[in-house]
């Protein structure tokens, strides 16, 4: 018992230190991009613009129907095929990017058609523009709506780059894989990386409560 906090204390500095540098940041990159496909893709589905409404919908059907890690294959082994040639960061947020903004997109999606056509009427009889509209009246309903299936999302995300390690990413799982062959005490190292991500999703679930709480009371 004493050799596995002994060895828990030693490693817990390399693990924190991969989840600050690498594990955070390309969590909170990829969503924000991700963020930026959801947005694009349900505004152009529910707007029903021709060829680029099946674009986007064949994009969601892909990525929501196929694994994470054959898609982080598929962008780093299986690209370079076609000269399509990635560096292993570029590769994993390109694809968790894609991979989560397809999810966010139905969770965006959904939001706006909830919200009554009513507001939609009575916004175009006071000839306020699509955009006017959009930005003023219907995101801040729709934000609320989809807040807690990006939340989600989010949390998904974080722990779905777990996977990069498998394209040569040092992310706090791959330094703990590493630990653990070196001192051959496998259960102790993954049960230290459990326990972080478990930390990290605990705490984001904390701050989505506090966010919706904060939105709900200003409603």
């Amino acid at each position: 018992m004493e050799r596995a906090w002994e060895l828990w204390i030693e490693s817990f500095p390399n693990l924190a230190l991969a989840t600050v540098q690498v594990t955070i940041p390309l969590s909170v990159v990829s969503f924000l991009i991700a963020l930026l496909f959801a947005v694009i893709t349900a505004l152009i589905r529910n707007a029903k613009i021709p060829i680029l409404t099946q674009i986007c919908a064949f994009y969601v059907w892909v990525f929501r129907g196929t694994p994470l890690l054959v898609q982080l294959f598929i962008v780093y082994y299986g690209l370079p095929k076609i000269s399509l040639t990635l560096d292993a960061w570029s590769a994993a947020i390109v694809t968790l990017s894609l991979n989560t903004g397809a999810y966010a997109s139905e969770a965006i999606r959904s939001a706006i058609l909830a919200i009554p056509k009513g507001q939609w009427e009575a916004a175009y009889s006071l000839n306020l523009s699509y955009s006017h509209l959009l930005w003023k009246i219907i995101a801040p309903q729709a934000f609320r709506i989809a807040l807690p299936p990006l939340g989600n999302d989010f949390i998904d995300l974080v722990k779905g780059t777990s996977l990069v390690s498998t394209i040569t990413i040092t992310d706090v799982f791959m330094t703990g894989q590493q630990i653990a062959a070196r001192t051959f005490e496998p259960l102790i190292l993954y049960t230290e990386v459990a326990v972080i991500y478990l930390f990290i999703c605990t705490l984001l679930t904390f701050l989505q409560g506090k966010l919706e709480r904060s939105l709900s009371i200003q409603v």
